[in-house]
C-alpha cells in the first residue's frame, strides 16, 4: 500500500495544509484560498482528489476548500456544527467516511471553536494519523478566546476534554495540526509541523495539567493579542468567497480614498515615499500586519519597485480577504516624504539625552526590559490612537525588535504630524545592551 502525507506551509500564518495520497486517492486538509500552490502535488501523484476536509471555521484565513472541491469534483467535508450556506458533507463524531482500505474518522474536538472536528486516518483498520486542526498542537493547544472573552472559559473547558480525547489515541499515531509555529491561534508558542501522540504525551504542557480547572486557568493566562482581521474570517468562511484575482494593473495616478501601502524595503521607504502612505515591507507576515493596522478589505494601492513581483503580497492579502487592491504604483517624483534611519548607538545616546522614545513591541516583549523613559504602544494600538504622552513638537525615536514594526509605526506617526527617527535594523534589546554598558 502506498501512502504519504505532504505538508504545504504558509509561514506568514503559521499554518499547514496537508495532502494525503493513498492508493491513487488524494485528501486535502484545511486549504487556504490560493490552493493552486498544491495542485501540482496532487497532479504529479496522478491521484484523484476525493475529499477536502475542513477541521473548523477558520479565524485566521479565508478557506479555499469550497472552490477546491468544486474544481475537482471532490466532496467537501466540514464539521456538522459549522452549517455554512453552501453544499458540503457534514462530519459527525465517529461516523467514518469509507474510502476502501482507508477511512476517515471524525472526532468532535470542540474548544478552539465550538464545531471543531479532528480527522483520524484509519488504514486497514489501524489508526494511523490524526489531523488535529486547532485542537492538540505540537507542544501546545489551540486558543479558546478567539470568539470573544465571554465564551473563552466555556470553550477552554471543552478544549480540555478534546486534547485529552486526541491524546487517548495510540501513541504511534502521527499528529498533524493545522496551526503551528508562528500562529496566533495557539495558546503558547507551538512547535514543529508534526509529531506523534506518544511524543506529545510526554512533552506537551497542554496535556500536563492536573485537572480541568488548572488547564483552563493556564490556557487563558497571558494570551498575546491577535490580529483584528480575525473577526471577519468566520463570517466569510461560512458564506464562501470566490477565488482571488491576482492580476492587478500598474497605475500612474492614485485614486481618491485608497490606502497606500509601500511594500518596498524599509530603507527605500525611508528615503522617499508618498505622503500618507504606510511602509510595510514584503515578508512572510506582510498580510497579517496589513490586516491588523488597516480597515478590513479597504481599497489599497501597493507601491513596489520595478523588480518586485506583486504576486507574493497579493496572495497574502487574498488569504485574509483583501480583494480591493486597485493598482500597483511605482515610485516617482511625488514620493517626497522622508525620515531618518538611525542605529542602536544613536538611539542609546538619545535615551541618555532624554529624547522621546516610542517602543512599539508587543506587551510580552516589554517584560524583557524597556528603555528608560520610553512610551509603550504596540503597533496595532498605535494605529488606533496616539499615546497622549507624545509631543508633536519633538522627534519620536521608534524602536521594536527588528525594525520591521518600527517602520510601520513611522508611517503612522508621520501621517499624524510627528517627525520619526527609526531604528530600522535591530531593536530595543540592542539599545538596552549599549545603555547598560555605558552605566
Amino acid at each position: 500500500m502506498n501512502s504519504k502525507i505532504e505538508t504545504v506551509r504558509t509561514e506568514g500564518l503559521g499554518d499547514s495544509t496537508y495532502i494525503l495520497i493513498h492508493d491513487g486517492l488524494a485528501i486535502v486538509v484545511d486549504p487556504q484560498r490560493d490552493f493552486d500552490r498544491f495542485e501540482g502535488t496532487i497532479e504529479d501523484a496522478g491521484a484523484e482528489l476525493r475529499l477536502v476536509l475542513e477541521t473548523h471555521v477558520h479565524n485566521d484565513y479565508v478557506s479555499g476548500g469550497r472552490d477546491l472541491a468544486a474544481k475537482y469534483g471532490a466532496e467537501l467535508v466540514m464539521p456538522a456544527g459549522a452549517a455554512p450556506v453552501f453544499r458540503h458533507r457534514p462530519a459527525f463524531h465517529r461516523e467514518d467516511i469509507d474510502l476502501g482500505s482507508m477511512s476517515i474518522r471524525p472526532l468532535h474536538t470542540p474548544g478552539h471553536t465550538p464545531e471543531h472536528i479532528s480527522y483520524v486516518v484509519v488504514i486497514d483498520g489501524r489508526e494511523d494519523a490524526v489531523f488535529s486542526g486547532g485542537s492538540l498542537l505540537v507542544g501546545s493547544a489551540g486558543r479558546s478566546d478567539l470568539l470573544g472573552e465571554e465564551r473563552a472559559e466555556t470553550l477552554a473547558r471543552l478544549q480540555y476534554a478534546s486534547v485529552n480525547r486526541i491524546a487517548a489515541l495510540p501513541e504511534a499515531v502521527a499528529l498533524y495540526p493545522t496551526h503551528g509555529a508562528g500562529s496566533f491561534c495557539s495558546t503558547t508558542r507551538a512547535g514543529g509541523v508534526s509529531s506523534s501522540i506518544g511524543i506529545e504525551k510526554i512533552s506537551n504542557p497542554a496535556l500536563d495539567y492536573e485537572d480541568e480547572d488548572a488547564f483552563v486557568k493556564g490556557q487563558l493566562s497571558g494570551l498575546p493579542a491577535y490580529p483584528s482581521y480575525y473577526r471577519h474570517m468566520g463570517p466569510i468562511n461560512l458564506a464562501g468567497l470566490d477565488a482571488p484575482n491576482l492580476d492587478v494593473p500598474v497605475i500612474e495616478e492614485i485614486p481618491h480614498g485608497v490606502t497606500v501601502i509601500d511594500a518596498r524595503p524599509r530603507e527605500a521607504y525611508a528615503s522617499g515615499h508618498l505622503p500618507g502612505s504606510l511602509g510595510v515591507e514584503v515578508r512572510n507576515s506582510f498580510g497579517t500586519w496589513i490586516g491588523w493596522v488597516t480597515e478590513h478589505n479597504t481599497a489599497l494601492v501597493l507601491v513596489l519597485e520595478d523588480g518586485q513581483d506583486p504576486e507574493e503580497p497579493l496572495r497574502q492579502l487574498a488569504r485574509i480577504g483583501y480583494d480591493r487592491v486597485v493598482g500597483i504604483k511605482r515610485p516617482d517624483a511625488s514620493f517626497t516624504e522622508t525620515y531618518q534611519i538611525v542605529d542602536a548607538t544613536r538611539v542609546a545616546e538619545a535615551v541618555e539625552q532624554g529624547e522621546q522614545i516610542l517602543d512599539v513591541r508587543a506587551p510580552e516583549e516589554w517584560e524583557t526590559g524597556v528603555l528608560d523613559g520610553s512610551v509603550l504602544s504596540y503597533v496595532p494600538d498605535l494605529a488606533l490612537r496616539t499615546p497622549p504622552e507624545l509631543d508633536a513638537d519633538r522627534p519620536v525615536w521608534l524602536v521594536c525588535g527588528t525594525g520591521y514594526r518600527a517602520t510601520i509605526a513611522a508611517g503612522i506617526v508621520q501621517g499624524r504630524g510627528f517627525e520619526p527617527m527609526v531604528l530600522a535594523e535591530g531593536g530595543a534589546t540592542d539599545v538596552l545592551a549599549k545603555t547598560s554598558k555605558s552605566e
